[in-house]
């Protein structure tokens, strides 16, 4: 089976990429830009004991999405606990809201992001009484 086991999110300002993910997510990150042969920090998303994959933040090669522009990748969507606290910390640290949340009904809280580099990524809070 072709299971999903990493995942990398291309940026043009690592620095601020870091600070962002880290800030929002709690994520923490392992330099690996010797191996790379280009900036590239491995994100550690999570306990290795829960269910989930790492990744990595890597330098954009190209020039970065435009404003607007049909998704062109794959959008990640993290898991949390705290929708409206996550959504908080995702604008006080520079993201945007590219679709706001919504129900999937009975199910959870779901939504879409822009973070700093202008890539789109979503956020999902399971919860039974959504509607």
């Amino acid at each position: 089976m072709g299971r999903l086991v990493h995942f990398e999110i291309h940026v043009n300002d690592m620095e601020q990429a870091k600070k962002f993910y880290g800030e929002v997510f709690g994520w923490s990150f392992q330099d690996y830009s010797e191996y790379a042969g280009m900036p590239y920090f491995g994100a550690v998303t999570g306990d290795e004991s829960e269910p989930g994959i790492n990744g990595a933040l890597m330098q954009r090669q190209s020039a970065p999405p435009e404003p607007g522009q049909a998704l062109n990748g794959f959008a990640c969507t993290m898991g949390v606990e705290n929708y409206d606290e996550t959504e908080a910390k995702i604008l006080e640290n520079g993201g945007k809201v590219a679709m706001s949340k919504y129900a999937l009904p009975g199910m959870a809280w779901q939504g879409y992001y822009i973070d700093t580099e202008g890539n789109i990524f979503g956020i999902h809070q399971p919860d039974v009484n959504a509607k």
